[in-house]
């Protein structure tokens, strides 16, 4: 068995010269206080974390609270606004239509900002605003709609655009296209072009009464027409025999503020 001789350890260390056992405990000593330091630093970042952690928590809820009083009183004001609209109509001869139309424009606006409220107001999905759209014309028993598309994470101010042209769309084709007919039906696709940076987005409807094209531009024609400007984007209108058709192609840096992978 190996033995080691102190005095000849003490005699290599030179005189006054700490032996082996004395340079380990004094090794010990530091390497325990250096752990219990390493463990009252961990124990203040985790203090530090945790406060950290409520306090975003609060912000959280803070956040939630102001988005939901601001949807609160938008949803109000839009409301308001409609009573407004249709009580000055209500007795001018032949305006039932635009009473209409303006009703369903604001319905349709509160219902983007259902979408954006569940998404706290920074993006939402093109196909969740599609369907959040068109869910009040379609008929769950026999599906009107067909849709289609890669994910797409959209701002705020594109959402309202998309659902505003997509609630005009779904009032064209009800009174006169694809929709007032019981076999008519709705085809929306996207695609993306990742080399352009663009997304290019179509609505066609098929099986529904013969088309025409129209004397002049309605209102909501511009208004579909306008909303794709904003967004800097190309709207196209075709009014075939078999069936309307628009086209929007738009650059992505309007639309995206996230793009799924």
């Amino acid at each position: 068995m190996f033995e080691i001789d102190l005095h000849q350890d003490r005699r290599d260390f030179g005189a006054g010269a700490a032996p082996p056992q004395e340079f380990l405990a004094a090794e010990n000593v530091s390497l325990r206080l250096l752990l219990a330091q390493a463990e009252i630093d961990a124990q203040d970042l985790l203090a530090q974390a945790g406060i950290d952690a409520r306090e975003r928590e609060a912000a959280d809820k803070l956040q939630k609270l102001i988005l939901e009083e601001l949807h609160h009183r938008i949803k109000n004001t839009l409301a308001t606004v409609s009573a407004i609209a249709s009580q000055s109509l209500r007795n001018v001869p032949g305006a039932e239509h635009a009473q209409h139309a303006i009703e369903g424009r604001l319905l349709a606006l509160g219902r983007a900002h259902d979408l954006l409220l569940q998404a706290r107001w920074t993006s939402a999905d093109l196909g969740k605003i599609i369907r959040g759209a068109t869910e009040a014309f379609d008929n769950p028993d026999v599906p009107k709609f067909r849709i289609s598309g890669p994910d797409v994470r959209m701002t705020s101010g594109a959402v309202i655009a998309i659902a505003m042209t997509l609630n005009e769309l779904c009032t064209n084709a009800t009174k006169f296209g694809a929709l007032s007919v019981p076999t008519g039906r709705v085809d929306i696709e996207w695609t993306l072009d990742p080399r352009k940076q663009r997304l290019h987005l179509k609505w066609t409807e098929n099986n529904g009464p013969a088309v025409l094209a129209p004397d002049k531009r309605s209102f909501g024609t511009r208004l579909i027409e306008t909303l794709g400007k904003q967004l800097k984007g190309d709207v196209q209108l075709t009014y075939k025999p078999g069936g309307f058709a628009y086209a929007f192609d738009v650059p992505l840096t309007s639309l995206m503020s996230i793009a799924s992978e």
